[in-house]
C-alpha cells in the first residue's frame, strides 16, 4: 500500500551538514498499522514529513499504491494536497475562530475536490460519529479539551477518507490516563476503516501495544523491523534491545554450539548461560556475542529453585515496591542484574537469594555495537 525507497533527506545550514534520513526503505500493507519508533532526531519525524509531501528528500523513492508520489530519479514530486494523505500533527493545530465542524470540514473546502455543502457536512458528521464528537459539531473550537482537540485533528485527517494516515505523536500533549484511554480509540479506529496508519513515536509502550510492525530508528536508519513480540522478545539488535524496554545484558562468548535441544552455551561474567535459538545462522565456537534478558524473565527465590539450567546465586541490593510488581537489583559478582519480582514476596535488604533464567527468555545477540 505503501512504499519507501532508499529515502535520504539532509538539512544544511551556514555552519553544518546533517543527513537526518540515510537510506531508509519499508513498505506497508493495505490496513497496516506501522510505526517509526526512535528518540529524539533519529528521523522518524523527517521521515514522516517527506511521505506527507511537506519535505523533499534528495533520494529514492515513495509509491501510494501504484502510483509514485515521489521520485528522484524520474523527477516526480507531487504536492502534499494531491497525495490522498490524512496527518495528525502534535500540535493539532485546531483553528480557535472556528467551530469543531468548520475544523473538520476546512480540508474539503479548500482542497481540489469539489463537493456540495451536503456531501461535506455529510462527510464531516460521518468523521465526527468516528471519534465521538459528533454532539459538539457546533462548539466553538477554544472550549475543547486537550482530549478532543485530538479527535477533532484525527476526524479531520479523515473527513477525506485519505488512503493513508500519517500520526505524528499525537499523543504526546495529553496526560497519562487519557494517553492511554486514546492509543485504544486510535488503534480501534484504524482497524475498523481498514486505513494504512504510519504512526511517529518516542514512547515503546505505544508504539508495542498499538502496531502491527515496528520499525525502530537511530541515527537516520531503521535498525530493525517486526512485530512487537519480535522487536520485545527476540531483538535481532543491541540497540533494540536497550531502547525497548529494560534489559540485562551480558557479554561472552559462545562455549559450545548448537544442541539437540536447540540451545547454545555462552560463557558469561555470571557463568555459563544456556540460551535458546530459533532458526538462523549458527554460532562458532568462541563467537562474541551479547545474552539479553528482560527483568521480567528473570525468576527471584529465597530458595533454590529446582532447575538445574542458568540457576544464580547473588546478594539482593535493593527492591522497590511498584503495586504489580517489586524492581529489584541483584548482584552477582560485579554485575548488577535487574529483576522484577512477584510483589507478595518478603524481600530482606541484602538477603542472599536466588535468580533463573529460564534459556527460552535468553536471547543471544551477534550486533555488539548495536
Amino acid at each position: 500500500m505503501l512504499s519507501v525507497a532508499n529515502l535520504s533527506k539532509t538539512y544544511t545550514s551556514e555552519h553544518r551538514t546533517h543527513q537526518a534520513v540515510r537510506g531508509v526503505s519499508f513498505q506497508t500493507r493495505k490496513g497496516e498499522f506501522y510505526t517509526l519508533l526512535g528518540p529524539s532526531g533519529c528521523g522518524k519525524s523527517t521521515t514522516l514529513r517527506c511521505i506527507a509531501g511537506l519535505e523533499k528528500p534528495e533520494q529514492g523513492e515513495i509509491r501510494i499504491g501504484e502510483k509514485a508520489v515521489f521520485s528522484a530519479a524520474q523527477r516526480i514530486f507531487v504536492p502534499s494536497h494531491k497525495r490522498n494523505i490524512g496527518m495528525v500533527f502534535q500540535s493539532y493545530a485546531i483553528w480557535p475562530h472556528m467551530s469543531v465542524l468548520d475544523n473538520v470540514a476546512f480540508p474539503l473546502v479548500s482542497g481540489d475536490r469539489k463537493l456540495t455543502r451536503r456531501a461535506i457536512k455529510d462527510r464531516v458528521m460521518n468523521a465526527l460519529s468516528l471519534v465521538k464528537l459528533e454532539e459538539l459539531a457546533s462548539q466553538p473550537a477554544p472550549l475543547l479539551s486537550g482530549g478532543q482537540q485530538q479527535r477533532v485533528a484525527l476526524a479531520r485527517a479523515l473527513a477525506h477518507e485519505p488512503e493513508v494516515l500519517l500520526l505524528d505523536e499525537p499523543l504526546s500533549n495529553l496526560d497519562a490516563k487519557l494517553r492511554e484511554e486514546m492509543r485504544l480509540q486510535i488503534r480501534m479506529l484504524a482497524r475498523r476503516l481498514d486505513v494504512t496508519t504510519i504512526y511517529v513515536t518516542h514512547d515503546q509502550l505505544e508504539a508495542l501495544q498499538m502496531s502491527d510492525r515496528i520499525a525502530v530508528m537511530h541515527d537516520g536508519r531503521i535498525v530493525e523491523e517486526g512485530t512487537p513480540k519480535q522487536i520485545y522478545l527476540s531483538p535481532r539488535a543491541a540497540y533494540t534491545a536497550g531502547f525497548v524496554g529494560r534489559v540485562n545484558f551480558f557479554e561472552g562468548s559462545v562455549k559450545a554450539s548448537e544442541s539437540e535441544d536447540a540451545t547454545v552455551n555462552v560463557e558469561t561474567p555470571i557463568g555459563v548461560l544456556a540460551c535458546h535459538v530459533a532458526q538462523g545462522p549458527s554460532h562458532s565456537e568462541g563467537e562474541k556475542v551479547l545474552v539479553a534478558v528482560r527483568p521480567e524473565g528473570i525468576s527471584l527465590s529465597m530458595e533454590r529453585p529446582a532447575q538445574r539450567l542458568n540457576v544464580i546465586r547473588g546478594v539482593l541490593e535493593a527492591s522497590m515496591f511498584a503495586g504489580d510488581t517489586q524492581d529489584c537489583i541483584v548482584r552477582v559478582g560485579r554485575q548488577e542484574i535487574q529483576v522484577k519480582a512477584d510483589p507478595l514476596t518478603d524481600l530482606p535488604a541484602s538477603a542472599s537469594v536466588y535468580l533463573h533464567l529460564p534459556p527460552a527468555r535468553c536471547v543471544i545477540i551477534r550486533e555488539l555495537a548495536g
